[in-house]
């Protein structure tokens, strides 16, 4: 039985993922049509001195990645990683959907102007791959998605260090050391003077915020850190835990706001007449071969290692079937690849536009193979385990 706070969580992604998918065709809609020079030329415009594309990508995906911060932090405290035997299968699997789609990308792309793209396959989108999920509704078991948010927590967090290690620029330690102290001052606050008030966090994640753009470790990393900066009480669904009632205050925003808008300044990938030919290319390929193939293989290949060692068990509800949907659903990489690719070809408009488009083929290519998988090869006794 899902908990109260687990079952809203499961449905916002559903609706977020509507949105999303919505805003996505709006986008390509019009980057497509002879509205399109103008339309990306908008997002370039210049706001006290950065981009409106930049402000989305690095102010307000700062606070998407507060929001996964501060759900990983109650993954660890009540959650499917609370415990080390629960969370190991997860995180098994995390890592088998990491190292084996990165893996695949360098493979066909290592010593070419393109190796920088390796960890774009690496990344699933939560939003999408919960949303497809509850869209099968009881037709997959809840241990499924309880299994799959925790996968893609773990994955996220994985991305969010590879942001952290190998696509950070102009590296400036005095701002770094700056910024530290302000998460250290942060921690003081929630350990030892047991401040509860949201707003000195804020105000403070915001000053972390300007230090780490000046340090050149990607700004977003400081969402991350604030989320476990702030105080958690480790009883799930008590309202007055401080990092409950930001979480819960940021779902809406980031689902509903935050993400469609990224979407909007992110997804204007311009169809050209060679489109075709670019897919074909070795970056591309190792994209959609990452996302579609890696994801699964890697995700099954580990976790079937773990279990077969002793190291991990599956889950009573959930059969190999399952584990192979969720794979697949995995690959679905949307939102966090094209973060990521972004990053990787910054100043490249020619590669991030091929980049984006292998994403959006891989990742509706992944989405529909996963929920068919799920919805013809699982048998109804496996998909209705718990339901009753």
């Amino acid at each position: 039985m899902l908990s109260k706070t687990f079952a809203n969580f499961i449905e916002s992604e559903k609706s977020s993922a509507l949105v999303l998918m919505a805003c996505t065709l709006v986008c390509l809609f019009i980057a497509n049509s002879g509205w399109g020079p103008g339309y990306l030329h908008f997002w370039q415009q210049q706001v006290l001195g950065m981009s409106l594309e930049h402000w989305v990508n690095d102010a307000l995906m700062a606070v998407f990645f507060l929001l996964i911060g501060l759900e990983l932090e109650r993954e660890l405290y009540v959650g499917e990683l609370a415990s080390l035997k629960d969370a190991l299968l997860p995180i098994v699997a995390a890592l088998g959907g990491i190292i084996v789609p990165a893996g695949v990308h360098f493979a066909l792309n290592s010593g070419t102007a393109t190796q920088a793209g390796s960890g774009i396959p690496m990344a699933t989108d939560i939003a999408f791959a919960i949303g497809a999920l509850a869209l099968l509704g009881s037709r997959v078991p809840p241990m499924l998605k309880v299994f799959m948010t925790a996968t893609a927590v773990m994955d996220d967090l994985g991305a969010i260090i590879v942001i952290a290690v190998f696509y950070s620029t102009r590296f400036s330690l005095g701002y770094l050391l700056g910024a530290l102290a302000v998460l250290g001052v942060l921690l003081w606050f929630n350990r030892v003077l047991r401040i509860t008030a949201l707003t000195p966090y804020l105000l403070g994640g915001a000053l972390m915020w300007f230090l780490m753009v000046k340090s050149g470790v990607h700004a977003t990393i400081a969402g991350v850190l604030l989320a476990f900066a702030i105080p958690f009480t480790p009883k799930a669904e008590q309202e007055e835990s401080p990092s409950h009632r930001l979480e819960h205050l940021l779902h809406k925003p980031v689902a509903f706001f935050i993400l469609p808008l990224f979407a909007l300044a992110n997804t204007g990938v311009v169809f050209n007449p060679q489109w075709q030919q670019s897919l074909g290319g070795a970056n591309s390929l190792g994209i959609m071969a990452g996302l579609v193939l890696g994801k699964p293989v890697g995700i099954v290949l580990l976790s079937y290692l773990a279990v077969a060692t002793g190291l991990c068990r599956l889950p009573a509800d959930l059969s190999w079937r399952h584990l192979i949907g969720l794979g697949l659903l995995a690959g679905i990489g949307f939102t966090m690849s094209i973060f990521i690719t972004n990053l990787a070809f910054s100043n490249q408009p020619d590669i991030i536009n091929a980049s984006k488009m292998a994403i959006l083929v891989a990742s509706v290519s992944a989405g529909l193979l996963g929920m068919l998988w799920l919805t013809l090869v699982v048998p109804s006794s496996e998909r209705l385990t718990d339901s009753h």
